[in-house]
C-alpha cells in the first residue's frame, strides 16, 4: 500500500492571497517527493474558497519542475465543464512536461455551486461526462476524430501533439454500482467515503475488487482512497485535529449537496448532524500506534493507494511536521503490506 498527499489547497484567509496560497501548495509537493510518498494528489475547484486550484494540469507542471520522482495526480479534473478538442491538447502537454509522472484523474465534478455558475447543471453533468469521457479518449488514442453526439458534434479533426506515451486514466466515482463499472472496464478508480462509516468504505472497496477480478487484463488497475488522515502527537492535537475536520466538513457539506451559500467567494459553515465523535470514528486522526493499526486493516481490504487529506485548517508548519513524522514512523510499517491483492 502507498500514499498519496492530498494537496488540500483550502484558502480559508483570503488576505493571504494567490501567491503565498500556492507556494503553501508546492512547498508541501515537494516535501512529498522527498519523504517517499507515492504521489500528490491535485484537486480542482472553482468560484469557492475550498480546494482551490482552477487548473490542476498546471499545477501538476509546477510540481513536476519542482521534483523528481513523485506521481502527479488530478483529483479530479471536471470534464463537463471543458470542452475536449481543447483539454486533451492540455493533457498531451502536460504529460510531455511532467516527463510522464502525469496520472490523469476524472470525474463529472461534486459542487452544484460551482457546476451552475460555469453554465453546466449538476443534473447533467453524469451524462455529459460520460459523453466527454468517450471523446477525450477518441481524440487522445486516434488521429482523426469527428463526433456526432448529444453534447459533441465536429467534422475530423486530429489533436497536436500526439501523445509520446499512453496517458494514464483514473475514474472517479463514490458509488459502489459506478465504482464495479469504471473496474471492470479496466479503469484505474478513485474514490472517498468522505467523513462516512466504515461500512461505506468497505462498500466501495468491496466494488472494486469484483469489478477488477471480472476487468479484461485480468486486474492490473489500482484503487485509490481518499480519506481525512493526520497522524497527531498526542490526545490533545487528535481532538484539535478532529475539531477543525468538523469545521471544514461544516463548509464542505454546504456545497457538497448542499445548498451551496457562498459569498463572495467564501463557503459559509451550516450545521451538521454528524457530531465530532462520530467523525472521529470514521477518519484518521489519532496517535502512531492507532494510525498504524487501522491503515493495516486498510492493506487488508485490499486498497492499494490511500490519498492522504490532512489539511483541516492548521498552520502549514503543522502540516509539514506531520508529513515528516507519517514517513518516517508510520509509511514504514505499512507500505509493504497488502501486496498480494493490491498490487
Amino acid at each position: 500500500m502507498q500514499f498519496i498527499h492530498f494537496l488540500n489547497s483550502h484558502l480559508l484567509d483570503p488576505n493571504v492571497g494567490a501567491g503565498r496560497h500556492y507556494a503553501g501548495v508546492l512547498e508541501q509537493a515537494v516535501a512529498a517527493d522527498r519523504l517517499g510518498f507515492r504521489g500528490v494528489g491535485i484537486p480542482e475547484h472553482h468560484l469557492v474558497n475550498l480546494l482551490l486550484i482552477p487548473s490542476p494540469l498546471q499545477m501538476a507542471v509546477a510540481i513536476a519542475a519542482r521534483t523528481r520522482r513523485v506521481e502527479l495526480v488530478t483529483s479530479i479534473c471536471q470534464l463537463p465543464i471543458r470542452d475536449m478538442r481543447i483539454f486533451a491538447g492540455e493533457v498531451v502537454q502536460a504529460q510531455a512536461l511532467c516527463e510522464g509522472r502525469l496520472m490523469l484523474g476524472v470525474g463529472k465534478g461534486a459542487f452544484g455551486y460551482e457546476t451552475g455558475r460555469l453554465g453546466v447543471p449538476m443534473e447533467e453533468t453524469k451524462a455529459r461526462f460520460e459523453e466527454s469521457l468517450a471523446v477525450l479518449e477518441a481524440l487522445l488514442t486516434r488521429e482523426e476524430v469527428s463526433w456526432d453526439g448529444r453534447w459533441y458534434r465536429f467534422d475530423a479533426l486530429t489533436v497536436m501533439p500526439r501523445p509520446d506515451r499512453p496517458v494514464p486514466i483514473q475514474l472517479a466515482s463514490m458509488a459502489p454500482d459506478g465504482i464495479e463499472a469504471a473496474a471492470r472496464r479496466g479503469y484505474h478508480v478513485q474514490t472517498t467515503p468522505l467523513g462516512a462509516s466504515e461500512e461505506i468504505l468497505a462498500a466501495q472497496v468491496g466494488a472494486f475488487h469484483r469489478g477488477r477480478a471480472a476487468a479484461p487484463d485480468g486486474g492490473s488497475n489500482r484503487l485509490s482512497l481518499q480519506r481525512g488522515l493526520y497522524l497527531a502527537r498526542n490526545a490533545a492535537d487528535a481532538r484539535d485535529k478532529l475539531d477543525r475536520a468538523h469545521a471544514y466538513y461544516e463548509k464542505f457539506d454546504n456545497v457538497f449537496g448542499g445548498p451551496g451559500l457562498v459569498d463572495h467567494g467564501i463557503v459559509r459553515s451550516l450545521p451538521r448532524k454528524q457530531t465530532v465523535e462520530e467523525l472521529g470514528r470514521n477518519i484518521l486522526i489519532c496517535e502512531r500506534q492507532e494510525m498504524i493499526d487501522k491503515l493495516s486493516h486498510y492493506a487488508e481490504l485490499g486498497i492499494d493507494d490511500v490519498i492522504s487529506s490532512s489539511n483541516f485548517g492548521q498552520p502549514q508548519a503543522e502540516t509539514l511536521d506531520m508529513m515528516e513524522r507519517f514517513a518516517a514512523e508510520v509509511m514504514p510499517h505499512v507500505t509493504s503490506l497488502g501486496a498480494d491483492i493490491g498490487e
